[in-house]
Parts: C-alpha cells; structure tokens; sequence
C-alpha cells in the first residue's frame, strides 16, 4: 500500500481519474458516478504477502486447505449438539491460532477470538461469519451426489452442507491467521473473530449475545471495518462486477387474522372466515408495492457503475442511466428497465410473500378463526412503518366490504357503528419487525480499502495486471445476516464473500438446497482475500 500516513479515497483512483465534476457540470462523468480505485497491495507487509501468494498457489496448500473446509463438516442432529464437535475440531486444525489468539465463547457456542495488536490506538478490524447450517431435509439425502455432511472433495469442487454458505468463510478465516501466524506476522492493527451459531435462524441466541459481549468489551464504534458474508463477483453484462453489501433490507411478517361465528357448516355464511382470509391475500397479491428505482440508493449506485464501467449493458438502459443523475423520467425509464429481472424488482423495492397459512378445525365445522402470515423485505429507502401503513390502507375497503371489525398493529381503524359480522387484525406477527439497515459510506477511505483488495486479490489469484479487471459496486442484500445486531460497532459494515456468485438471477453453489458446493479454487481465493484485506488494514494508520 503507498503510505500509512496518507491514505484516502482519492489516493487510490487511477492517475488518469477525471476529477470532480463542479456542481454546475451536467455532462455524464463515468468516474464520478463509480470512481474505481487502483488495487491495494501490502507495502511494509509486502514479503508475506507474496510469500503466502506463492504458498497458495501450491498444490500442497490446496489439499491442505481442502482439508481444512472438508473436516469442518461435523455433526447434523440434534441441532445444538454439532457445536461441541466443531470447537474441538477448529481447536485441533488451527493450533497457532488458538495459542496465540484469546478465545472467549459466549452464550456456550458463540465464539470470538482477538488477535491483540502491538498499536492499541488503533481500532481492530472485525471479521464475522457463522458456524451453523441450513438443515438438510432427510427426505432429500438420496438427491445429494455426495453425502450432504462428508465434505467430499472430487478434485476440483469440495462437497457437503456449508461448504458455501457459510463455512468456507469460517475455515477461510481461520485458515488465513493460520497462514499469516506460521510467517510469524504480527498485527499492528488488531483482529477480532466473531462466529455466531444460528444465523440461519436469526441469530437470536448466537449474533445477538455476541453483539452484547462486543459491545460490553470493546464499546460503539469501536471497530475499523466490519466484513461479514455477503455478495461475491459475477458477470454481468459480460463484464466481472464485484458487489460489497453495503446494507440490508428490513423485515416484517404482518399476521393477518380474520374471525367470524361458528356453526354448523350445513348451514353456512356467504362467506366463511377461510373465504374472507381468502380474498384478503388475492387482494394482497393483486397489489404488490411498486418498486421505485431512486437516487441515493445501493442498488441506484449499482446500476450506475455497470453504466460507467461495462461496455455490454444494453445501450437503452445504459443510455436512461446516464441521464437519470439530473432526469427523474430517465430515472424511472431505467428503473423500468431493471425490474423486469425477477432478482433486480425483488432487489430494489418492497416485496411481500405469502408464506404461512392456517384455519379450520373440522368440515362440518365453520371455522371461526383463520390467519396467514405475509413476509415482507423493506427496501432501503423505506422503513417498517410505511409498511404498516400501506397493508393497514390495503386491507381497510375488505373489512368494510365483509363488515369486520378492522384493528391494525393495536390501532383500530374502523369506526363504531353497527355490530359487525367479525374481526380482522393485522400484527407483527413475531413482534421482531427490522428496520432496513444503515447505509455504509462508500465515500469512506475503508470502502476504498475494502474496493483495492477486491481487486488485488481478483488479480494476483488470476496473475492479471491491470487495474479495471473487476468493477467494484456497492449493492445490498435481499435477506439479513448476522451484522443486524451489529449496527452499533461501526458504520464500515460490508458484507462480502470473494468467490463467484454464480448470475444475478438466482444464488449459486446449491447454497440452501441439494448439492452445496465450493469449487476448490474459489476457497483459495477467498483465503487470499482475507489474507490481503487484514495486511492491507493493518498498514492503514486511522
């Protein structure tokens, strides 16, 4: 890196970089729209950067490193029990890292580790990822073309449950300050390990009490960067485009409820409470949020870097991008445009998915009660209580219709009259609603870290040289991960995973399903990552 005392964002642009764009300026600036760093590569850490760059690309570190993510698959049921297991495992695989790094484990199987640096000034860079799995339904196993918990390895892909989502980032973790301890490297800047237990269950036992140890231990802002799981790079547009979440969409699950009599189903109403919840989600379905492309946004910030910097983009979307930065019709032409792609519509705006259903006890028996459950992702620019807002306004002409008592998240919104038929009441239905998450800076000088890493890591593991290679542009996640506890350590919060997302259609690697897999290679890659990113932070003086 060219200097600890010196580093900005502007630092790192290409010499040949436009500069800023006056105000007045109403041209098309492709840098100041996606302004592309330079790669990042250790200066003072430079020896054991190449030196481990050389060790990775060994055959030898390979089956080492296959060994590594294949062992981790331990365990399977019941749920809790894998952990013991595992820690026992990390334990014997990474010796250095557990002689020399502290270990604290919280709420018994959260784990952190510390790895203290010689600067204490300078605030640790915090990396995270989960120990648990998606459950393997056994109906499924005979689906599997390896066992789901072996960690086969067939030479070139590394098989089983985890071995993408997320172990690979636990082991590639582990593997680097393994990696980094045997060249006797000692951190100026220190690092913090954080690997909750059950993400894939909204990490309400594991991310939840290890936020509360965090933020007991170390206090609020404490941490320079934040990396979690996240998005990867892919092809897009015939280009490779690298995408750091730099935020979450929020969440809520509205129950909808609606009651009515009972009675004997020989003698039956118009409509039963199943006929009325009935209508009220054809309703829903019927009027899905409209999803708006705006300025300001992750996925707006995307779409500008792929009209910067990809050369195959359509040239009618590329073109309404271009003047959507002064045009709100070319902003809503181009927002047009991308929400014909199933992913991108779920991506910028509000979704809603009908996802739990119940009612009725018996067929000659009228139900008296029946009630679904809708999931809603809160875009970026939204927020839980416009969602509450537009299903409260939804719903209000059908209650009337059915001549329902109408009662919206403890509010009543029908007004007192004649007795009414029945009931309908929408809640949260778990009283856990999110709120989409704090945007992380991507002006910042640690985006522009975490951006030059990208690249240097993407290059050195294909031996490239140049500097636009891959095209870095922030985006954000569909779902939620660990981090949502985490808001309060730092406002550098970047999801990533450095490995190929597969297109942006659909997720990759068999993650969630049948057939899980890591190609090998890619865990190399994801171990030179994490190996440039923590001698890069180290070198970075604020």
């Amino acid at each position: 890196m060219s200097s600890k005392t010196d580093f900005t964002k502007e630092s790192l642009l290409p010499s040949t970089a436009v500069e800023p764009a006056p105000v007045q300026k109403r041209t098309y600036d492709a840098q100041e729209q996606c302004p592309q760093v330079i790669p990042v590569t250790p200066d003072t850490n430079a020896k054991v950067w190449a030196e481990l760059g050389e060790t990775y690309g060994s055959n030898a570190f390979k089956l080492r490193a296959v060994e590594w993510l294949g062992d981790a698959a331990v365990g399977e049921d019941p749920r809790w029990d894998a952990f013991g297991p595992f820690h026992d495992y990390l334990a014997k695989a990474f010796p250095l890292t557990h002689s020399t790094l502290s270990l604290a484990k919280v709420n018994t199987y959260g784990l952190v580790y510390e790895w203290k640096g010689s600067d204490a000034s300078l605030k640790p860079l915090l990396l995270a990822a989960h120990q648990d799995v998606v459950p393997v339904n056994p109906d499924t196993v005979n689906e599997w073309i390896h066992p789901p918990f072996s960690g086969y390895f067939d030479g070139e892909r590394i098989w089983g449950r985890g071995s993408s989502d997320d172990k690979s980032g636990l082991i590639g973790i582990m593997s680097t300050i393994e990696s980094l301890l045997e060249k006797q490297f000692q951190p100026t800047r220190g690092v913090v390990l954080t690997f909750g237990f059950d993400e894939e269950a909204s990490g309400i036992y594991g991310a939840s009490s290890l936020a509360k140890y965090l933020l007991s231990t170390y206090g609020e802002n404490a941490f320079f960067m934040l990396v979690d799981e996240g998005g990867g790079f892919a092809q897009e547009y015939g280009g490779v485009v690298a995408t750091p979440a730099v935020a979450e969409k929020g969440y809520i699950d509205v129950r909808v409820e609606v009651t009515s009599p009972g009675g004997h189903s020989s003698v039956p109403p118009s409509h039963t409470t199943i006929g009325i919840l009935s209508q009220l989600l054809v309703h829903y379905e019927e009027n899905p949020y409209e999803p708006r492309l705006h300025r300001g946004t992750p996925m707006y910030w995307k779409s500008q870097c792929l009209a910067a910097h990809i050369p195959d983009m359509p040239h009618k979307l590329r073109k309404a991008l271009k003047k959507a930065v002064k045009s709100d019709k070319a902003l809503k032409e181009a927002g047009d445009i991308l929400i014909q792609t199933k992913q991108l519509r779920a991506l910028i705006g509000t979704t809603q998915a009908i996802d739990l259903i119940n009612g009725g006890v018996k067929t000659n028996a009228l139900p008296e009660q029946a009630w679904a459950v809708v999931n809603h992702r809160i875009a970026t620019d939204s927020s839980v209580d416009e969602v509450k807002a537009h299903d409260t306004k939804l719903l209000k002409s059908l209650a009337h219709k059915f001549n329902l008592t109408y009662t919206a998240f403890g509010s009543q919104v029908t007004e007192e009259g004649s007795p009414a038929y029945g009931t309908l009441t929408i809640t949260d239905a778990w009283g856990v609603a999110l709120e989409p998450a704090p945007i992380s800076p991507i002006d910042a000088p640690e985006y522009a870290l975490l951006s030059g890493t990208i690249k240097a890591a993407y290059n050195a593991h294909r031996n490239l040289q140049g500097d636009n290679e891959i095209v870095v542009a922030p985006g954000i996640m569909s779902g939620n991960t660990d981090t949502r506890y985490y808001w309060a350590l730092t406002p550098h919060i970047y999801r990533y995973n450095h490995h190929n997302s597969g297109n942006t259609t659909s997720l990759s690697n068999g993650v969630h399903t049948v057939n899980e897999f890591l190609e090998a290679d890619a865990f190399l890659e994801q171990i030179r990552f994490f190996t440039t990113l923590i001698l890069n932070a180290d070198e970075y003086s604020a």
